[in-house]
């Protein structure tokens, strides 16, 4: 699928690189998927002929903005604002059923340990505070029946994560029975099989839409944004046709 595959620049200065990540791909070489060959990091350092440092992550079957610095001091300081939370992440996601119009999930999370890669790390810790801020875009009723509903009610969410903890929305929108769309990990097998039998959509609708951040040395605020895939944009248009990508991207 990422054979000979040229990735989206969405910024580029001496400094950074930003690039808008496929669904489907990982940001770097991981224990979790050893059989992967393909990287965002590899690609990207490839393309640019020169090693790129990834400054935050996003999970393999998310899209979207995704952030690189070019040397190690660029790295330090773009991770310091990370750690400080003063950044500010945009996602749009699809979910099931009709979301409050706006909200702020405050639910704490167990972090989420790897059988491998986190073997040695101490099961018993407490859960870490995670907040969720969201807003309500749109909402759809359509007829297909699933379960014992023989209608589906669909939310487009507009979500700005405050914490970073390991699968955060998704988790979140779990908690709140609001599941994504495409999750096959916290999602709901009923809808995402409708999905991809109706839409042929075989992807988590989840896609980080902007990244607003300090420039580490113009001292400038930089919002770097990334467009729609062509399924999530089908997806967009085919459950909410009285709109258009661009309302939702803003």
């Amino acid at each position: 699928m990422f054979e000979n595959y040229s990735l989206e620049i969405l910024y580029k200065d001496e400094y950074l690189v930003a690039i808008n990540k496929p669904s489907g791909l990982l940001v770097h070489k991981s224990m979790i998927d050893r059989h992967e060959i393909y990287f965002a990091m590899k690609i990207l350092r490839d393309q640019l002929g020169q090693w790129v440092y990834p400054i935050h992550r996003l999970d393999k079957p998310t899209s979207g903005v995704l952030l690189f610095a070019l040397d190690k001091h660029s790295a330090k300081l773009m991770s310091e604002q990370f750690m400080s939370h003063t950044i500010k992440k945009t996602y749009l996601c699809i979910v099931r059923g009709f979301t409050d119009a706006s909200g702020l999930i405050d639910h704490a999370l167990k972090e989420k340990l790897d059988k491998i890669a986190d073997k040695d790390k101490s099961k018993e810790k407490e859960p870490q505070k995670a907040m969720t801020a969201y807003e309500t875009l749109a909402s759809v009723q359509l007829d297909f029946a699933v379960g014992r509903y023989d209608k589906v009610r669909y939310s487009l969410v507009k979500v700005l994560p405050k914490t970073g903890r390991k699968h955060q929305i998704r988790r979140h929108m779990k908690y709140m029975s609001h599941h994504i769309l495409g999750d096959t990990k916290y999602g709901r097998g009923e809808h995402n099989k409708l999905i991809r039998k109706e839409f042929n959509c075989h992807r988590l609708l989840l896609h980080a839409s902007s990244l607003e951040i300090m420039h580490p040395y113009r001292k400038k605020h930089l919002k770097i944004e990334a467009g729609l895939d062509e399924i999530f944009s089908f997806m967009l248009n085919s459950f909410f046709p009285q709109h258009t990508k661009q309302n939702f991207l803003l």
